[in-house]
């Protein structure tokens, strides 16, 4: 790669939107500076909102809803080709689930796992050799009902498979479990492992593995709280250690909704987005222990943070403000682990999920 490509990355935004308006964004992404610039967009799809991609096809992978002829909203996923001038072009869809609300990428490419909230369920979809979206290979229907007013039914929000690529854990924020399933690559069929479950009226919502400790980090939405947990990879269990709010004292979680989370590659930062205190809180990470002490709270300069990235070289935090339809580059510390404003940001009709793509 040369200094040039190191400089330019790319990026990808998914957005609430009509399909008479763009939806999905491409972007080349500035190391240097942590600019972004659109390169491309994408029509047609109503509320794409989430987004992941596979590098090494350099294939772009998106869900959204569609409207049958009856009236009720099914969901559909989408591939689109990375064109090597930053263009996206359309590859196929598939049916999936409905209505879906995350969908990720499993580590061997060959399962697409889609989150439908309002549905309460989890569905696998097969990818071809080609990159091309298959049929829906499997379905796992959610049960239950938990103590908040919005848990009234199954929510399961995301899925996110494990370092080994042994395990898709699903965060279910309608009834408050992290729900284990064991993946088989090959069938893209899911079989559940483990259950753990969490304090009544949590509604976990986003969890990312620590890189290198066993450890896995559980933000909820309801109660504005993050959980630690040791996790056993062999045995595929998840034993919660430590919860920690994600506000400062003072704030009411009633004015607030946590929404994604992720680490600093080197494990020692845990960031995750608060929707209402409109920040990011960083804490740090005990090495030992893998409990999280509040390092600060940083301004997203904007309001509803949704879903935020790290770029490859953990330089710069992006964070997609929906309501100011914006996305706002901090620049990050990373012996203290803090955010600063860089003064820049992208203007884009109600972001939610941003992918950087080294």
């Amino acid at each position: 790669m040369s200094t040039t490509d190191k400089q330019h990355l790319s990026a990808y935004i998914g957005s609430y939107a009509e399909p008479d308006s763009p939806g999905v964004y491409a972007c080349t992404y500035d190391a240097a500076t942590g600019r972004l610039e659109i390169t491309d967009e994408v029509s047609g799809l109503k509320d794409p909102t989430f987004v992941t991609v596979d590098d090494e096809r350099s294939i772009l992978y998106a869900i959204g809803t569609v409207v049958d002829a009856e009236g009720q909203k099914q969901a559909e996923a989408y591939s689109y080709r990375i064109d090597t001038d930053g263009k996206l072009s359309f590859m196929n869809k598939q049916p999936t689930v409905a209505p879906t609300c995350h969908i990720t990428l499993d580590a061997s490419r060959r399962c697409l796992i889609v989150s439908s909230y309002h549905g309460g369920m989890i569905g696998v979809c097969k990818v071809e050799a080609d990159g091309t979206i298959g049929p829906l290979q499997h379905v796992q229907q959610h049960e239950g009902s938990s103590v908040h007013p919005n848990q009234k039914s199954p929510h399961p929000h995301s899925v996110f498979m494990d370092r080994n690529n042994r395990y898709a854990i699903c965060c279910d924020l309608g009834i408050d479990l992290i729900i284990v399933y064991k993946l088989d690559p090959a069938t893209c069929q899911l079989v559940e492992h483990s259950r753990t479950s969490v304090q009544p009226g949590s509604g976990p919502r986003h969890m990312v593995f620590h890189p290198s400790l066993p450890y896995a980090y559980v933000i909820h939405e309801l109660n504005s709280t993050v959980s630690v947990f040791t996790y056993d990879e062999d045995a595929g269990v998840l034993t919660e250690v430590q919860n920690v709010s994600t506000l400062p004292d003072g704030f009411s979680s009633d004015a607030n909704a946590c929404a994604d989370i992720h680490i600093s590659s080197d494990g020692r930062f845990l960031y995750g987005s608060n929707r209402g205190h409109d920040s990011i809180v960083v804490y740090g990470i005990d090495p030992s222990s893998g409990q999280l002490s509040i390092v600060e709270h940083a301004s997203t300069l904007g309001a509803h943070p949704r879903n935020f990235a790290l770029s490859p070289d953990n330089r710069y935090l992006l964070v997609a403000n929906r309501d100011t339809n914006n996305i706002v580059t901090l620049a990050r510390d990373a012996n203290t682990g803090k955010l600063q404003p860089t003064g820049i940001e992208l203007q884009v009709s109600r972001p939610v999920c941003i992918k950087l793509r080294a």
